[in-house]
């Protein structure tokens, strides 16, 4: 079986980061690894919630998994939140990340705005730890801003303009970069892809549904590098994933007892798992 280390915080209670990481690749048949980076009470769009900061555990518990001898097929980062975590997981990618795919998911924003606390130092920073990625998958904002392109929303560009983006996310260094959340249709989203080194492109388009959900953005990137560990290509496992992501939307939609802090990502598992013939 192979395993996962997913590299993000843990929020208790608000479907996003590890509590949604670890039971999708678990359910695809992957053993889920987590270095967890914090603990919060609820995730961050919640008002009240406390935080608990475990920078300092890092360090002693990849000394033990190296004592221990332990390895991974795919190291999954998301949610980084300060200078030193970045060290941190660059760190772990020189001791963990030889044979491993390397898939970041640099969450730093949305909708032409970086999170609170973030910086521009952060994102050249975030920028340098994409460079060691196999697969990086930033959104519109996370892009522009890595880039030094100006912000645009949707309707706002073309395929000539996302093309050149990811030019220049590749020219930091990853092996392909790929823009989630694009959209060229009013009625359609999906993702851009481009490998570096083919310069091929590649694209993936959904059904859009208006809502905003909070939490999709992981229910993606872990059914995506779940799809990897099973051996299907990049493009089909970002299909796999978006594909996923919408149909955790519709089963929200339906349930007139659907949280409004998530989707219901559980009751999509099944066609999730019957999409990868498991």
């Amino acid at each position: 079986m192979k395993r996962i280390v997913s590299i993000q915080d843990i929020s208790s209670v608000g479907k996003c980061s590890l509590t949604v990481a670890l039971p999708i690749i678990s359910a695809m048949g992957v053993e889920a690894a987590v270095l967890p980076t914090a603990v919060l009470s609820t995730h961050t769009a919640i008002p009240g919630f406390t935080f608990h900061d475990l920078t300092g555990e890092i360090r002693p518990i990849c000394a033990h998994w190296k004592k221990m001898g332990y390895t991974f097929d795919s190291i999954y980062t998301g949610y980084l939140g300060s200078f030193e975590q970045l060290d941190l997981v660059s760190e772990f990618f020189d001791d963990f990340g030889k044979d491993s795919l390397i898939f970041i998911d640099p969450v730093m924003g949305d909708y032409g705005r970086l999170y609170s606390g973030f910086t521009l130092d952060f994102v050249r920073e975030m920028a340098r730890l994409c460079a060691r990625a196999d697969v990086i998958v930033p959104n519109m904002t996370e892009a522009t801003f890595m880039t030094g392109l100006e912000y645009r929303e949707d309707g706002q560009y073309d395929l000539v303009f996302v093309q050149d983006l990811l030019r220049r996310l590749c020219d930091f260094g990853p092996k392909n970069a790929v823009l989630t959340g694009a959209s060229f249709n009013p009625k359609l989203v999906g993702i851009v892809g481009l490998n570096a080194e083919s310069g091929e492109f590649f694209s993936y388009m959904t059904e859009r549904i208006p809502n905003s959900f909070h939490g999709t953005g992981d229910i993606f990137s872990s059914a995506a590098v779940g799809a990897l560990m099973n051996d299907f290509s990049l493009s089909d496992s970002l299909a796999i994933a978006a594909d996923y992501t919408l149909e955790c939307i519709r089963e929200s939609l339906k349930d007139p007892e659907a949280r409004d802090y998530g989707v219901n990502f559980e009751s999509a598992i099944p066609y999730l798992v019957r999409r990868i013939g498991k």
